[in-house]
């Protein structure tokens, strides 16, 4: 898959676990888990805006295309 999530640099970048960004944008864990993996095949722009409140960071930043 060419787009890779980097959700788990910027909650380490951040110190932020899962459990945390879990309850800040009000998301389970399960959900949060599989965008986390790279396993998601679709995010909403709601959900990709709450991360990126919680996160203090840019879509950009937690999404990336590779060739």
């Amino acid at each position: 898959m060419p787009i890779i999530v980097n959700l788990d640099v910027m909650m380490a970048k951040r110190k932020m676990s899962l459990n945390e960004l879990s309850e800040k944008v009000d998301l389970t864990l399960a959900n949060l888990s599989i965008l986390k993996t790279g396993k998601a095949k679709a995010v909403r722009f709601s959900t990709l805006e709450a991360i990126c409140k919680a996160l203090n960071c840019q879509p950009g930043d937690i999404l990336e295309f590779v060739e």
